[in-house]
C-alpha cells in the first residue's frame, strides 16, 4: 500500500469517508467533493485489491483518491472500494499524510446501526474537550455504546498525535443511506463552517447514493470475473 501525493498543502483538516455501514463516508465525501473546489492531488495504490478502477462519465474514479480544497484548506479522502481486512493499513495511510501536511485534525465519517429506524441522529466521539465539545454537544451527542469497524476503528485504536474526531450518522441498514449521509454532512458544516447550502442536500445525496450503487455493483462483478479467471488458471 502506497501514498502517492502530488501536492503537500501544510496544516490542513482532513476529512475521511471510508466505506462502511451505509455508505455514510463515501457519499459525504462525494458531496464535499461536488460542493468545494476541489483538486485532486493524490491516490493511494494497493496492491491487495483487484486492479479495477470504475469509468463514470468518461472520469476515472479510483479505489481511494485524496483531494484538496484551498478556500478551508481541507483534504478529502474518497474511498469506493478499498477491499476486505485493509482498515489498519489503510489508517497507517492516514497517519502518515497526516504527517506529511502537518494536518491539524482528522475527521472520520461513518456510519452507525440504528435500533429506531427513522431516527435521524448523529453522534460523535473525541478525546478533545472544552470548547470543542461545547461546539459538537450543540448539533450531536457522544456515542456512548458501539462498534466501530474499518478504517475508523483502527484509527481509534492507534496511538495518534494528531487529534481525531469521528462522527457517526445513524443509518436505517447497511444499504447505502443518503438522508444519514445527508444529516452527516449538516453536522460537517455546523463543525467547519463551510456554509453548506442545506435545501439540496439531500438530493444530491440520494444522486450519489444511485451512482455509488452502479459503480459498486459493476466492481463487484469485475471482481467475481476476476476470482473466476484466477479458479480457470489455478485447474
Amino acid at each position: 500500500m502506497k501514498l502517492i501525493l502530488k501536492k503537500k498543502p501544510k496544516n490542513v483538516t482532513i476529512i475521511e469517508g471510508f466505506p462502511g455501514f451505509g455508505l455514510i463516508g463515501t457519499i459525504a465525501t462525494e458531496f464535499l467533493m461536488e460542493h468545494l473546489a476541489t483538486e485532486k492531488i493524490g491516490t493511494v495504490e494497493m496492491d491487495q485489491v483487484p486492479a479495477m478502477i470504475a469509468i463514470h462519465q468518461n472520469k476515472v474514479v479510483e479505489p481511494v483518491s485524496i483531494h484538496y480544497n484551498k478556500k478551508f484548506n481541507l483534504v478529502l479522502v474518497h474511498a469506493i472500494n478499498v477491499g476486505k481486512d485493509q482498515g489498519w493499513q489503510l489508517a497507517d495511510v492516514i497517519i502518515q499524510m497526516a504527517k506529511e501536511l502537518q494536518a491539524v485534525q482528522i475527521i472520520s465519517l461513518e456510519g452507525v446501526g440504528s435500533p429506531n429506524p427513522g431516527q435521524n441522529r448523529v453522534f460523535y466521539y473525541t478525546k478533545e474537550d472544552g470548547a470543542t465539545k461545547k461546539k459538537l454537544d450543540s448539533f450531536a451527542s457522544p456515542l456512548q455504546e458501539g462498534i466501530i469497524v474499518g478504517v475508523t476503528g483502527a484509527l481509534l485504536a492507534k496511538d495518534v498525535s494528531t487529534p481525531i474526531l469521528a462522527l457517526f450518522a445513524e443509518a436505517k441498514s447497511n444499504l447505502p443511506d443518503s438522508k444519514a449521509a445527508a444529516n452527516i454532512i449538516e453536522a460537517v458544516d455546523a463543525y467547519t463552517g463551510i456554509k453548506i447550502d442545506p435545501k439540496p442536500l439531500l438530493q444530491q445525496a440520494a444522486m450519489f447514493e444511485k451512482k455509488l450503487k452502479g459503480i459498486l455493483q459493476k466492481s463487484k462483478q469485475a471482481e467475481e470475473m476476476h476470482d473466476e479467471k484466477k479458479l480457470s488458471y489455478v485447474g
